[in-house]
């Protein structure tokens, strides 16, 4: 599952690749962790606009203490669980998660170090996201995940719905069908570069990076 990103772009550059016409500033760092902010975008009447918003929907699990902090759920595992369907099936809780590069971690626990793949015909590109408001953090946002092809398989088994830039539209706009067939997609791997690094994943603590789950 993804538990960092990057977005290595300025907002305004962001803006321009989705079509928006008014960037937002957002306090979205550079690399986002599940449980901190990032920016998507949505869509309203045909209109794009970016949002900055906490990355993961709240989860609070029945063994939790009252006073506990929920959990992140940052990635989708299938979208016609509970959970998900009845915000899938809903286009105006479509969203666009803009990305640069997204990394798995790889290699022995306790030493394990961040591989990031990126798109390098595409400095910028889409991760399928759905997104809704809550009572814990505002608006968040979670990304729908598919099964890896060979560029991710070797170090995951799942990987990011990544969308070309005709799907958007039917991301944004489709049927619930539309976005489960985007789910089995596998996304071509000879599209994709690998970038294997000595930095450890763990290079900080972030907010809630630790406890994302997969649902």
């Amino acid at each position: 599952m993804c538990n960092l990103y990057t977005v290595r772009k300025s907002a305004e550059e962001v803006a321009r690749y989705f079509g928006v016409a008014n960037p937002v500033k957002s306090n979205s760092p550079e690399e986002v962790y599940p449980g901190t902010p990032g920016m998507v975008v949505t869509e309203q009447d045909g209109s794009r606009e970016m949002r900055s918003m906490i990355w993961g929907f709240p989860l609070r699990l029945k063994t939790m203490k009252p006073d506990a902090k929920p959990i992140p759920v940052n990635n989708i595992a299938d979208l016609t669980k509970a959970m998900w369907i009845g915000v899938a099936r809903k286009p105006q809780w479509r969203c666009l998660i803009p990305v640069t590069h997204f990394a798995e971690p790889e290699g022995p626990k306790g030493k394990k170090t961040r591989t990031w793949f990126s798109l390098p015909d595409e400095p910028i590109f889409a991760w399928g996201g759905l997104w809704r408001m809550s009572d814990e953090w505002g608006s968040v946002y979670s990304g729908a995940m598919t099964t890896a092809n060979d560029a991710v398989s070797p170090v995951h088994d799942r990987m990011p719905v990544i969308l070309h830039r005709d799907d958007y539209n039917s991301w944004m706009t489709g049927t619930l069908d539309d976005l489960l067939a985007f789910q089995q997609r596998v996304y071509p791997p000879e599209l994709m570069e690998v970038e294997r690094t000595s930095d450890l994943w763990v290079k900080k603590k972030a907010s809630g990076a630790e406890d994302a789950v997969l649902l």
